[in-house]
């Protein structure tokens, strides 16, 4: 499997959720996702209760709560969509600050927003205490399809590599005088990504062509076998065990 590499959502530490296997801290966060998307957006402590329980997984990671803030601000957009369903939701109205707004519109933007920001935190504290590489080797225990755990395992191997080559084809650009300052440049731009993309496809022949050499046959070995016991599967379904309880009492109470 892919090298090792560390991402910015990545917060190393030495925490008991962070010692988990990640293939379940993948489970678990997913279905914690699916327990808080089922639980009726009526139901407002419950989803109270969820934001606790998630504050008690950052305290044992020992991830602080500004760095949860900053990793939040992915959101923003689905909050700018949510700030304006009241306004534009048809059904019953009603009065807030002399401004009429949607009834249903406001359910709609509370259900975005409560179990949006739920599962964008689940995931920044999945991804803040597993590395990349433990996340593929976690999918692949998972039985995800091997040729996407592929995929995304060159996805991440390659990033890096793109990246460089379009911060050297920038620096040849503005090293020649060229400042891209309206639609008159926007032609030297397409250019460029073309030859970025013509380098990055022989670039990906070479390597599928080294791969070969060395007895690739479309299964990638893996030299790090994960495995779990199960008091650590119990430990990681504690989340969304105490997140499926407090989902049923929201729908009975």
């Amino acid at each position: 499997m892919g090298a090792g590499h560390a991402h910015k959502l990545y917060r190393r530490g030495s925490s008991p959720v962070h010692a988990l296997p990640p293939h379940t801290k993948l489970a678990a966060a997913f279905a914690f996702v699916v327990v808080v998307v089922s639980t009726p957006r009526e139901a407002v402590w419950a989803f109270g209760g969820y934001a606790v329980l998630l504050a008690v997984v950052a305290a044992l990671a020992r991830i602080p709560p500004l760095f949860l803030l900053k990793r939040l601000l992915i959101e923003v957009p689905f909050v700018a969509f949510a700030v304006l369903l009241p306004f534009v939701a048809e059904g019953g109205r009603v009065e807030v600050l002399g401004v009429s707004l949607s009834v249903s519109g406001l359910w709609g933007a509370w259900n975005v927003l409560a179990k949006g920001t739920l599962g964008v935190t689940a995931s920044v504290l999945l991804a803040a205490t597993t590395e990349l590489r433990e996340l593929l080797l976690g999918l692949e225990r998972l039985r995800l399809p091997p040729l996407l755990v592929q995929i995304a395992s060159f996805m991440i191997r390659y990033g890096d590599v793109i990246s460089g080559e379009m911060r050297r084809m920038r620096i040849a650009r503005e090293s020649r005088g060229f400042q891209a300052r309206g639609p008159r440049h926007w032609g030297v731009l397409a250019k460029s990504a073309g030859a970025l993309f013509i380098r990055s496809y022989e670039r990906g022949e070479r390597v599928h062509l080294a791969m070969l050499s060395r007895g690739y046959t479309g299964v990638m070995p893996v030299i790090d076998e994960v495995t779990a016991s199960r008091a650590q599967w119990s430990y990681a379904l504690a989340l969304p065990g105490a997140a499926l309880v407090v989902c049923l009492l929201g729908w009975v109470l």
